[in-house]
């Protein structure tokens, strides 16, 4: 019997890879050939031969599924596929979300329910893991993963026993120092990658203010570099070289890290990821591909254990790793936001063989960022508008985002590699007639800077209004110059909310509420289209919830009709958003 298994996975952060990769590593326990690939990297050609293939799918935004499984959705969903094409396949869907999100799991109940019509067989059923749950995403994976191995071991038998959990397995890459020759290599530029050059980083808050925010401005000479209003810039970050060398030095791994060092896969399954170069220096590898400053997930103690040489240690670390031990793991790590690097000082002393680095360590994860500029008014020229991360945690520690301690040290020249573009959730109005209602507190304010030059500078648009927040008119008030000359041109109306700039805090539901006549005038008789970006917390929900205030007191309908209503709008695209954590 072929015992061959597909895992595809749709991931954001890592988080769903992860759980890809300890659904591969119980497979292999149990004897199954297994690959692990994202949706995306995988060959659509080869998917109705698959027998056994299982799904894993985390929720970004508003339900929306991951970029790396968009290709391989709408591949699904292509209308001419025969609704028995999957009936050999054997398949498994397991979500990872947010029960607090209103689209929990959207992405793999979509999924799920697609590979149905489509005539799969499904093992188990869909699999929700909730970030909500006490135990976390392995409150709803471990029982599933046990129901789900005894479904596929009734149906896919072994003679051979299962590998006990205390055996290490093989590495996925055998690590070779290169001696006589050799030269390191540079990343791969893939294609749809761009390589950009800094032309500016520039703090926009006031010295004084909490929170250090730049503008960025990158420009491009590749003549294929496009992007429109609403677009995301996915860049890959890198760890600084200091922090690297401090890493080695408390690991005692300083005299590698001028080394030449190569990766060969152990087998057929693996595959290094297509931008690695063959050749590289063992400190390249940290510096941009392995994310060892980042708070480690629960397979990283696992997978330490393996190495401690000390038994109480090894003891500790399985308790981390296992379902009773997250809220022990989560005060210890979690909390505290100790980064891998602290760990491995906390579980001195290791032996961590070399082949076991791709396994032990997660690899960088690329970070999102919606673009503030127009390709129109900016030829071949992308803006950002990002907060530096900064923070002190319950330890008295400062933290840095791994991301941002880089963007903060970016000086003019410099190149920042392989950035992609992606769609974006909000898009303009389908005409610069439809008038355009922008909501962007702090740094949200990004993508309505695009929407708005693209409407007032290239479609030449007049109805906009822009409602916009932040804390203090003269500590964080993003582009105020830009927008008081787009009003002073009555290309815009201006709405404002410095919430601690007065005793009592004002945000941008409040002014939302305070104008509502004249928004509701635009929103349901001229199909005002209205798009809201900022932090995920509560702003998104007090918003929608002045609207449907709105609506109730303006349109004069009760609670149920405005929420029909709202959603009405939400289903139609007249309001979109893309909020964040």
């Amino acid at each position: 019997m072929d015992r061959s298994l597909l895992i595809l996975y749709g991931s954001e952060t890592g988080c769903a890879q992860d759980v890809a990769e300890n659904l591969a590593r119980q497979a292999r326990r149990r004897h199954f050939k297994t690959r692990v690939i994202a949706m995306d990297d995988y060959d659509k050609s080869q998917f109705v031969e698959e027998k056994l293939v299982f799904f894993v799918c985390s929720t970004t935004g508003q339900g929306i599924e991951p970029a790396n499984m968009k290709k391989f959705w709408k591949f699904l969903l292509r209308k001419n596929l025969p609704n028995d094409i999957l009936s050999d396949l054997d398949c498994a869907v397991l979500g990872l979300g947010d029960s607090s999100y209103r689209k929990f799991n959207y992405p793999s109940k979509k999924l799920y329910k697609r590979l149905l019509q489509l005539g799969a067989n499904m093992l188990i059923e869909r699999g929700d893991c909730d970030d909500q749950h006490y135990l976390g995403l392995d409150g709803a994976f471990e029982p599933w993963a046990k129901n789900l191995w005894d479904n596929v071991l009734e149906k896919y038998p072994t003679t051979k026993p299962l590998i006990p959990d205390d055996v290490l397995l093989p590495p996925s890459f055998k690590m070779e120092f290169i001696t006589g020759g050799g030269q390191s290599q540079p990343q791969t530029t893939l294609a749809g990658e761009f390589d950009l050059i800094v032309q500016r980083n520039e703090r926009v808050t006031a010295a004084d203010h909490f929170q250090d925010v730049r503008h960025v401005k990158l420009t491009c000479t590749n003549p294929d570099f496009k992007y429109e209003p609403g677009d995301i810039a996915v860049i890959t970050p890198q760890n600084l070289v200091q922090e690297v060398d401090l890493f080695f030095e408390q690991l005692g791994w300083t005299e590698h890290a001028d080394k030449l060092i190569q990766f060969t896969p152990f087998d057929e399954f693996h595959k290094l990821p297509a931008h690695w170069p063959q050749i590289m220096t063992f400190r390249d590898l940290f510096v941009y591909h392995l994310d060892v400053f980042g708070v480690p997930r629960r397979s990283f103690f696992e997978m330490l254990a393996y190495f401690t040489t000390d038994e109480n240690l090894t003891e500790r670390l399985r308790e981390f790793a296992s379902p009773e031990g997250q809220e022990d793991m989560w005060a210890y790590c979690a909390r505290p936001r100790r980064n891998i690097g602290e760990v491995l000082f906390d579980f001195k002393p290791f032996d961590i063989p070399f082949d076991y680095m791709l396994d032990l360590f997660p690899q960088l994860q690329p970070r999102s960022f919606s673009i503030a500029s127009s390709l129109n008014v900016h030829p071949r020229s992308m803006e950002l508008c990002i907060a530096i991360v900064k923070y002190k945690t319950k330890m008295r520690k400062i933290r840095r985002g791994i991301f941002t301690k880089w963007l903060s040290i970016w000086k003019e020249g410099d190149v920042i590699p392989r950035i992609r573009i992606a769609k974006g959730t909000m898009t303009l109005p389908p005409s610069a007639d439809i008038p355009l209602i922008a909501i962007g507190p702090g740094t949200g304010i990004a993508p309505m800077r695009s929407f708005l030059e693209e409407r007032i500078i290239k479609q030449g648009a007049t109805q906009n209004v822009l409602i916009f927040g932040c804390r203090y008119h003269d500590k964080d008030f993003y582009f105020k110059d830009q927008w008081e000359e787009y009003q002073k041109n009555d290309k815009l109306i201006l709405m404002t909310a410095f919430s601690r700039d007065q005793n009592e805090k004002v945000y941008v539901q409040d002014k939302i509420r305070q104008h509502s006549a004249f928004l509701w005038d635009l929103i349901d008789n001229q199909q005002a289209k209205i798009v809201l970006s900022g932090s995920l917390d509560k702003m998104p929900g007090d918003v929608a919830f002045a609207f449907k205030q709105i609506i109730m007191k303006e349109g004069g309908l009760d609670a149920e009709e405005a929420e029909n209503y709202f959603l009405d709008m939400t289903k139609s695209g007249q309001y979109e958003e893309e909020c964040w954590n």
